[in-house]
């Protein structure tokens, strides 16, 4: 890993009971409903810098006259001294209860051929461009880059548990339900075992590889400045890194029965009841590729391919790829059995979405997906290559605005 450095983050300065009306998810889940809900529930939001209103150069100079002019009232703040933070989040997912610990720490940005930092997925122009202007405007780091790394020996765990005897510096709750709670780490000692341990392993990007690409960018025009960025370490052992499912919403396509017909050859296919169904049943395979299909109405299926399917994806393709569902879904099944164009495919990150946009007849067919192990995340970072879009959902998502990163502190 590159220096990790502890910082003197910048936060909000608001009555314990305050802290969730301010804070947001990252900019790119963020709906345009669910940004205006921010909006308007309180004027204090990170919303109205992370991800402004007002379009074109004006929303990231506003952006940036927000943030300072926070920082002048005393809403923000840095704190006394410099620190590692220690972030523990706790959530139910299917009724089962999970808690993810992470240490948020300023990291120095590294050259893309170094290596010590890998990421698993390409970037698009749009967003890169995004959030570069919203960096510049501003100067400062307001959602972390998601990183893992193997902790073998359990560093974090243990600090974690010596954190857990003190109260937290502060704690609340999203809208999603997930419990936060948030510790100054201070103590040199403790400092220099956490720089220890991430000094000695490579990280791999789980989330935030727009953030990363922008924080490089930056790097290389503002020099010394740009050297540092905001990260957030997960071990990679911790049975609270949650990985959800991507399903593809398709604008066009064919129909279920039509869907049956093409697949029939390479797959054993199977009517389930609904996509909840088809949905719960696909994540229960065993089989190397699996998915579910749904169309308004109820009907649907649940494919899972026959060892002959492999073939249908490019044989030069690196292993770590050719393992993927959604590699296959995308170079396989929609081009070259459904006939569905790239243009045609939507996404969600929720199944409820799912069923949402099939009630209103707003897709022709879902494809119900697997979530991808992190095991095969961390393979196709080790072997340099990329994976579709919107291959995986880490769950829960990063807070925006809880401890800040500034560029020139």
């Amino acid at each position: 890993m590159p220096d990790i450095q502890p910082f003197r983050g910048l936060r909000y300065r608001v009555p314990p009971a305050e802290l969730a009306r301010v804070l947001c998810p990252p900019y790119d889940v963020i709906s345009p409903a669910y940004r205006d809900e921010l909006y308007a529930r309180d004027p204090r939001n990170i919303v109205r810098v992370v991800l402004s209103r007002t379009p074109g150069e004006a929303g990231y100079e506003e952006a940036g006259a927000t943030l300072r002019g926070w920082i002048a009232a005393g809403l923000l703040a840095p704190d006394p001294e410099p620190s590692l933070y220690l972030l523990e989040q706790s959530f139910a997912v299917d009724s089962r209860a999970h808690t993810r610990l992470g240490v948020l720490a300023r990291f120095r940005v590294e050259d893309p051929g170094r290596g010590r930092v890998l990421p698993h997925e390409q970037t698009r122009k749009e967003p890169r461009e995004d959030r570069y202007r919203l960096l510049k405007a501003t100067r400062a780091n307001f959602s972390p880059i998601f990183l893992m790394f193997s902790d073998a020996q359990g560093v974090i765990a243990a600090q974690a548990a010596r954190m857990a005897e003190t109260a937290p510096e502060a704690q609340y709750t999203d809208d999603g339900g997930v419990q936060h709670r948030l510790w100054r780490i201070q103590d040199g000692g403790a400092i220099a075992r956490l720089q220890g341990v991430l000094g000695s392993v490579t990280a791999y990007i789980a989330d935030g590889h727009h953030r990363w690409a922008t924080a490089q960018r930056y790097r290389e025009e503002a020099g010394t400045e740009g050297g540092w960025t905001l990260g957030y370490f997960t071990p990679l052992e911790a049975p609270g890194l949650v990985v959800l499912p991507y399903h593809r919403l398709l604008d066009g396509g064919p129909s279920v029965e039509e869907a049956r017909r093409a697949l029939e050859p390479s797959f054993a296919l199977e009517a389930a009841a609904g996509a909840a169904a088809a949905a719960h049943e696909a994540a229960q395979s065993t089989m190397p590729y699996a998915f579910g299909l749904a169309e308004p109405g109820g009907a649907a299926l649940v494919a899972e391919a026959r060892p002959e399917a492999e073939d249908l994806v490019p044989a030069d393709a690196p292993s770590s790829l050719r393992a993927l569902d959604t590699y296959f879904v995308h170079q396989a099944v929609l081009p070259r059995l459904l006939k569905v164009p790239e243009e045609a495919v939507r996404y969600a990150h929720s199944l409820g979405e799912v069923e949402e946009a099939l009630a209103r007849g707003e897709s022709r067919l879902a494809v119900l997906m697997r979530p991808t192990p992190v095991a095969h995340i961390v393979a196709v970072a080790e072997e340099r290559a990329s994976m579709p879009a919107k291959s995986t959902f880490f769950h829960p998502k990063l807070p925006s605005g809880l401890v800040i990163h500034p560029l020139h502190g």
